[in-house]
């Protein structure tokens, strides 16, 4: 039988500081903000997008080019060939690893990224039961033979948080829910992670008035167009890209057009809109953690409320606080949602986002602010 068992991960040194992660929707300024941070910060960016871990996938990922990096190291980035499959567990690994690196040297990690459950895996308590091949090869079958939804109505019935979080139409995460709960024993929930730092840190989050965010989006298509997202495509499907890249936003969409199913401007005007999809899923997902702080994307001097905001988190944790308690709304307890689909769309999916509230304010904080 092919098995792995869980993986043990050393402790992450403590670093000159609170780990920095800037995270949020797409487009919405996220890799400036963290370059210019590691400047101000003597630090270095980990990066946090799943997509980024390709190599070659660098305009549809709008990977920052190294001769715009303006000298500041960047970690995991271009660590996989378009033909393999990106694991959560494998990357904790990976960007554990760079940041005790960056922490050893005397630097401030900076994080960036957009890929909720990426981040939490760096950030947070979030351990990965162990696989066993045979057993998903049988879930993966019954998938094809009976459907997606047949499988989701049996994780129904053995661990129904876990099918609230997954939707019926997930099945690579309704497989791997059964397959865990098939291993361990034990509900896939049970494995889900809480709002508490393995990685002590404060993230930060670029939120961003809907218009705007869509208006960026169709600007940012159009350079990646001008800048050669098509033959960049052409040339990664030339050697073979794997299920993950192929499906990703912009790969997607562009593949379907060079196999004559879509013309360009059929193509280009999809991944506008599968763009702006995405950007509500992760508006979504961060919006349901209550540690980010959030910032206006707009903001005229976002560089100085992001190190103001950095300033007094790293005073509150040197006077004693802890960094989970750094939370706009003060503390909360339970269980998370988890690895979950998220609202793509409609109510509840980022119209209006998260509301913004500076470090220290709302409900609960005067306790924190007076630690």
């Amino acid at each position: 039988m092919s098995a792995s068992a869980p993986r043990v991960l050393p402790p992450v040194p403590t670093a000159p500081g609170l780990v920095v992660a800037v995270v949020g929707p797409t487009a919405t300024g996220k890799s400036d903000l963290a370059i210019a941070l590691a400047l101000a910060l003597d630090g270095e960016v980990v990066n946090a997008d799943a997509l980024q871990l390709y190599r070659g996938m660098d305009v549809g990922t709008a990977k920052v080019p190294p001769a715009a990096r303006r000298g500041v190291p960047h970690h995991v980035l271009d660590v996989l060939d378009p033909a393999e499959e990106a694991s959560v567990a494998d990357y904790q690994a990976l960007a554990r690893a760079a940041v005790a690196d960056v922490v050893a040297r005397g630097r401030r990690p900076v994080v960036v990224g957009g890929s909720g459950l990426y981040v939490r895996a760096l950030l947070d308590h979030l351990d990965f039961p162990g696989t066993d091949a045979a057993v998903r090869a049988r879930l993966e079958e019954r998938v094809e033979r009976e459907g997606a939804r047949a499988l989701h109505a049996e994780l129904e019935r053995v661990d129904p948080v876990a099918a609230a979080s997954i939707g019926p139409r997930n099945a690579r995460r309704v497989v791997r829910a059964l397959e865990v709960v098939a291993l361990t024993g034990r509900p896939y929930s049970a494995h889900l992670p809480r709002h508490a730092y393995a990685v002590p840190a404060l993230q930060l989050g670029l939120d961003c008035d809907r218009a705007v965010l869509d208006a960026r989006v169709e600007r940012r298509v159009a350079r990646m167009w001008a800048d050669g997202l098509v033959d960049e495509v052409r040339g990664l499907a030339a050697r073979g890209l794997g299920r993950t890249a192929s499906r990703a936003v912009g790969y997607a969409e562009v593949l379907a057009h060079l196999r004559g199913e879509r013309d360009e401007d059929a193509a280009r005007a999809d991944v506008v809109a599968g763009t702006r999809r995405l950007a509500r899923k992760q508006m979504g997902w961060f919006g349901r953690d209550p540690r980010v702080h959030w910032l206006d994307a707009q903001e005229g001097d976002l560089l100085g409320a992001a190190l103001a905001a950095v300033a007094r988190a790293d005073g509150l944790v040197a006077a004693g606080a802890s960094a989970d308690d750094l939370r706009p709304d003060g503390p909360t307890d339970g269980p998370t949602d988890g690895p979950t689909d998220g609202p793509t769309d409609g109510p509840g999916a980022g119209d209006r986002g998260p509301v913004r509230r500076p470090l220290g304010s709302g409900p609960g904080a005067a306790r924190t602010l007076d630690a």
